[in-house]
């Protein structure tokens, strides 16, 4: 099973050390509530940011390896964390 640190280790090494991850598992191990702010989302879509994220965990969804079943993303600017 994939832990709340893994997961926010493997964000922050895919959009940057500077991030900000929360990862809360909402149930049973495998589904995961994420929310994140970083700076490298200025600019991008809700697709792209969603794209981001996906890329750092997608071997982890894998059907071979359901270690993560759900995966619930809230995607931030620093600018829009404040508001």
């Amino acid at each position: 099973m994939i832990t709340a640190e893994e997961i926010v280790e493997r964000i922050k090494g895919g959009v940057g050390a500077d991030a900000e991850v929360e990862a809360t598992d909402t149930g049973g191990g495998n589904h995961w509530s994420v929310r994140i702010v970083a700076a490298a989302f200025e600019g991008k879509s809700l697709v792209q940011r969603h794209q981001m994220i996906y890329a750092t965990v997608s071997d982890k969804m894998l059907p071979h390896d359901e270690s993560i079943h759900a995966l619930q993303l809230k995607t931030l600017t620093p600018d829009e964390a404040q508001a």
